[in-house]
């Protein structure tokens, strides 16, 4: 309901700043140093000099309270608190309510809170992500199979797999003699699937990822993949996932590259598609 002067501080108990006796009656009240209006003197508690003040030998003025009697340095203001009236519902003042005031499942943030949610805990925020932002692909390697030497790169030709219910989203990735590009920055989840033929004994033999981040001028071995070849005529299978963190699609890039202990076959075609590179957009970049 509307009131004529101040609103009566309903349920509020707060002790105000500070004050210093001096050779006066009158001090100004002040909450966080801020001038503080109390509604009368009825809802104040004054201290001075160990003796509690009566409310009629007191009295206000805006924010100016004048004490019984003209006070000297040698006084003591003990405390000025204010009391609310209590027993009757009012809002709560700015930053009174805690955590524990409130019940679980309280804030329904499906209905009730729109807009951008803020920042939690000193925390970097999220960016927006969403299905249409998703990227799901697989390829190929269509060559037929071919012999490799160690740290030789898979240049040879990859195609985009899109029958038998092979998933596809979006699309964008591109690959150029044996070098991957991102169509947009993000996490992204790549996994390869080699299998090798060996006519002979190898020792090992495998795949190594390798990535750039200045458009192919250096590369670096992030992580490898090897299986022991102790015997002659081998088929073998490795598989390689991980993900990457892409801020620049045009200088950051990657390549699959053959490690072997001597040459061996990289098994590949149309028909069986034995050789296959997986790539899924999880997330934005961080």
């Amino acid at each position: 309901m509307p009131y004529i002067g101040a609103e009566p501080n309903s349920g509020l108990f707060l002790e105000l700043d500070s004050l210093t006796a001096s050779a006066t009656a009158n001090y100004t009240l002040q909450l966080n140093s801020a001038n503080y209006y109390p509604e009368s003197v009825n809802n104040l508690l004054v201290s001075i000099n160990g003796v509690i003040q009566g409310s009629s030998t007191m009295s206000l003025n805006g924010a100016v309270l004048t004490v019984g009697a003209t006070l000297s340095s040698a006084d003591t203001i003990d405390f000025v608190r204010v009391f609310g009236n209590v027993g009757t519902v009012s809002t709560p003042t700015d930053g009174s309510v805690t955590a524990n005031k409130i019940g679980s499942g309280a804030v329904n943030l499906t209905s009730k809170v729109t807009g951008v949610l803020p920042v939690a805990n000193g925390g970097t925020g999220a960016t927006s992500f969403s299905e249409a932002n998703s990227v799901i692909e697989t390829w190929y390697y269509d060559s037929t199979d071919r012999t490799h030497a160690n740290n030789a790169d898979l240049s040879q030709t990859w195609t985009r797999k899109t029958n038998y219910l092979t998933a596809n989203k979006n699309g964008g990735m591109s690959n150029s003699s044996g070098i991957w590009t991102f169509p947009s920055t993000g996490i992204w989840n790549i996994a390869i699937k080699f299998e090798f033929y060996s006519s002979a004994e190898t020792g090992y033999h495998g795949v190594m990822l390798k990535v750039t981040s200045d458009n192919s001028t250096t590369y670096n071995e992030v992580i490898n993949s090897n299986t022991s070849t102790n015997t002659n005529a081998v088929h073998s299978t490795v598989y390689l996932p991980y993900m990457l963190n892409i801020t620049d699609t045009t200088n950051q890039k990657f390549k699959w590259s053959v490690s072997a202990g001597a040459n061996i076959v990289v098994r590949g075609g149309t028909g069986t598609n034995v050789t296959l590179a997986q790539f899924i957009k999880l997330c934005p970049s961080v």
